[in-house]
């Protein structure tokens, strides 16, 4: 039986690099080695030139987030003939995708990857505001949605929040991000741990991924507060500058690495001896995955995707959203069984694979052609 043709479009896509941009290019990748096509429709870039089957469009900057970008709905007509269409996002590009399913008659198949709600502090001006952004957002993607054959998500937590607070009445199927277990594994870190210098006489905890607001970072800070730790952040983004005054204020070695090429991220997890991640809106929390690929334990937040992505005593623990105590003891715990959690972890590389994902998501594709 022939792997179908895809066409996936996605408003987030390199050179920004983020847990959607990578997934998508990764089933991408993963879609060619199974002889299927899957070109990628998505905004156009200065600083990024398109690999075979990528095809940029024109796009406009989002004005309350730098650097993200809304593609402007269109098709080129290189895409040619595809067996189905998939949606990465509801706005400019989903529309694309939207509009070519239904006049070509082709399944749509959307995923859910970020609660576009929980952005709304990023262009409110008010709580009244916010409340009323958050409750359109929803709205807008309930419409969105309802109109797809089948709706995606990383995640059980997150096809809850679609069905029951978002109100979707679309079928909904979950599918792991998955991981690059062939990238993602424990490596030697000395050169890492050269460049960055990084001591080797106390634990690493560290985090990497977008500073948003929303993420709650500076609980990181908080919880390590007078620990023998050294807490290390990579990434970037607009909670950045008020992090950075946070860690100043703080007692607890604090360093910002910026914003790490991919290719070193499997020794930045591997140097780590416990991941924090205090993030209560993630859909699946893939860079927890990855930390755990590469053999690192989590310590993170008891809420949305995050609930069930750390399995208690076997790849980290988890403690209730905003205690911090309890957040300061769950890293505490992930160090002091770090040997045992690290093997767990390892044991679980299978499961997380993009390869496992992509069997997942091979079924969902043939069940709507």
């Amino acid at each position: 039986m022939s792997v179908p043709s895809v066409a996936a479009f996605t408003d987030t896509y390199l050179p920004t690099v983020n847990g959607v941009t990578y997934t998508v290019q990764s089933w991408r990748d993963a879609w060619h080695r199974r002889g299927g096509d899957m070109p990628i429709i998505y905004p156009a870039a200065d600083d990024y030139d398109p690999d075979d089957r990528e095809y940029p469009v024109r796009s406009l900057p989002f004005p309350f987030y730098e650097g993200f970008r809304i593609g402007v709905p269109q098709v080129p007509d290189e895409v040619g003939e595809m067996d189905l269409v998939h949606a990465h996002t509801p706005f400019g590009l989903g529309m694309s995708a939207k509009r070519v399913a239904r006049s070509q008659d082709l399944p749509l198949v959307a995923s859910y990857h970020t609660p576009t709600s929980e952005y709304a502090s990023y262009v409110s001006l008010g709580d009244r505001v916010e409340r009323t952004i958050r409750k359109t957002a929803q709205s807008y993607e309930r419409w969105f949605f309802d109109r797809a054959d089948i709706v995606v998500t990383p995640s059980e937590r997150t096809r809850e929040h679609v069905r029951e607070s978002v109100g979707v009445s679309t079928p909904v199927e979950v599918v792991s991000n998955g991981v690059d277990i062939e990238r993602f594994k424990p490596v030697e870190t000395a050169d890492f741990r050269d460049r960055y210098d990084l001591p080797e006489d106390r634990p690493i905890v560290g985090y990497t991924g977008r500073h948003g607001y929303e993420k709650c970072l500076p609980d990181i800070v908080a919880a390590t507060d007078g620990m023998d730790v050294t807490v290390v952040f990579g990434g970037d983004g607009p909670a950045r500058e008020d992090l950075e005054s946070r860690a100043a204020a703080a007692d607890v070695d604090v360093r910002f690495l910026g914003f790490l090429p991919r290719e070193e991220l499997p020794a930045f997890y591997s140097i780590l001896d416990a991941f924090a991640f205090p993030s209560p809106v993630e859909t699946q929390g893939l860079v927890a995955l990855e930390a755990n690929a590469c053999g690192t334990p989590v310590a993170g937040v008891d809420s949305g995707a995050l609930s069930v992505t750390i399995e208690d005593g076997v790849t980290g623990y988890t403690y209730p959203q905003g205690d911090i105590g309890a957040f300061r003891e769950a890293i505490e715990r992930v160090l002091s069984e770090r040997g045992e959690l690290g093997e767990a972890c390892l044991d679980s590389r299978e499961a997380i694979s993009i390869e496992n994902a992509v069997d997942t998501l091979e079924d969902v594709y043939r069940g709507v052609l």
